[in-house]
């Protein structure tokens, strides 16, 4: 734990201030992510989705955004895993977006809605075709007995499908879409003196801002 303890380091990349918000978190959280591309930040559209199970304890995990609308951001998984029953049960989450060469962190919470079939079709369409038969083969967060188990069921899949182009898509899996009810924008500062600058709905079809004490 000596490592883990001792490590530290000081932040100086940037700084944040109100003039430098878009008016709208999402078109904000568009510039960052565009940022985080250009910096060319290994798998820039990572992200932690926070849950609760159904006893209200916190679980985690991280998967990959895939899309920011005008008033949601997106993203897809085994609607029949842990994730999916949990939003079932309680169809509002957390997000966490960490860029650690820019410094910057976003967090997003809101409620949880699942995503239209066409949606979901169009997205799992764009998948590389092993990604699309992976899909079939993993019953998501169940137990399995070992690799060799799981391989075989890939290897029944891939038998399944074979000659066939446009795999479609398991009924069980889609997207989701989480409306952000409060969006906060970290950038680290020397000397742990972070600027967080937090923005809720006004009221007013807008978003106030205030700055949120390191």
């Amino acid at each position: 734990m000596d490592a883990v303890e001792r490590s530290r380091r000081d932040y100086a990349v940037g700084s944040l201030g109100r003039a430098d918000l878009a008016e709208h978190p999402l078109r904000q959280l568009e510039r960052w992510v565009a940022d985080a591309v250009a910096a060319d930040i290994d798998e820039p559209n990572a992200m932690t989705l926070a849950t609760v199970d159904a006893d209200g304890r916190p679980d985690a995990r991280v998967v990959l955004l895939r899309g920011i609308r005008a008033e949601d951001v997106v993203w897809f998984t085994d609607r029949s895993s842990t994730k999916g029953a949990q939003l079932a049960a309680a169809p509002h989450a957390a997000l966490v977006l960490h860029w650690q060469p820019l410094e910057r962190q976003v967090r997003l919470r809101g409620p949880v809605v699942a995503l239209d079939d066409a949606a979901s079709d169009a997205y799992f369409a764009s998948r590389p075709r092993g990604s699309r038969l992976s899909a079939w083969a993993s019953r998501q967060s169940r137990p399995v007995a070992s690799r060799a188990a799981y391989e075989a069921v890939v290897a029944e899949v891939e038998a399944r499908f074979d000659g066939v182009e446009d795999v479609p898509r398991p009924p069980d899996w889609g997207g989701y879409a989480l409306t952000p009810v409060e969006v906060e924008f970290w950038q680290g500062r020397r000397s742990r003196r972070h600027d967080r600058l937090r923005m809720r709905p006004d009221g007013a079809g807008g978003w106030a801002v205030e700055r949120l004490q390191p």
